[in-house]
């Protein structure tokens, strides 16, 4: 039966994600299940932070973790649940939305996932933009 799910605006993590080491990028998160696309896996709540707190947490580790967030990208968040932990990859196989008036974060499928594979996103924005990102510049 495929797996999908409709949510409000409530915070969720399918209980078939998990986080494991990966072979080459620390950890990961991966399902246990096949997962169809356009499934909603995840609704995170975010921690939304002005402009001078960005520059606080710019310099810091944390820096790697967080998103712009607002229409205008004057703002940053940090994700909780996790989010923080998705790789980056440019052929994602999900994609995440943000709402700004609910400060959530959703994590959707972009196509069909198999049982223990690697869940990534595209550090980009959009889940197919091919444009570098900010630790692959030279």
């Amino acid at each position: 039966m495929p797996l999908r799910h409709i949510v409000s605006n409530s915070n969720m993590i399918l209980p078939i994600l998990f986080i494991a080491p990966t072979t080459d990028r620390g950890r990961g998160v991966f399902t246990r299940e096949p997962i169809t696309a356009g499934s909603i896996i995840e609704v995170a709540p975010v921690i939304v932070m002005s402009a001078a707190d960005r520059e606080k947490v710019d310099q810091t580790l944390l820096h790697d973790y967080i998103f712009e967030w607002g229409e205008d990208k004057s703002q940053c968040c940090m994700a909780l649940g996790y989010v923080p932990v998705y790789n980056h990859s440019y052929e994602a196989n999900c994609e995440y939305e943000m709402d700004y008036e609910a400060d959530t974060i959703t994590i959707i499928t972009v196509r069909d996932i198999r049982e223990g594979e690697e869940l990534c996103i595209n550090y980009n924005g959009d889940w197919n933009d091919p444009r570098p990102v900010w630790f692959h510049l030279a």
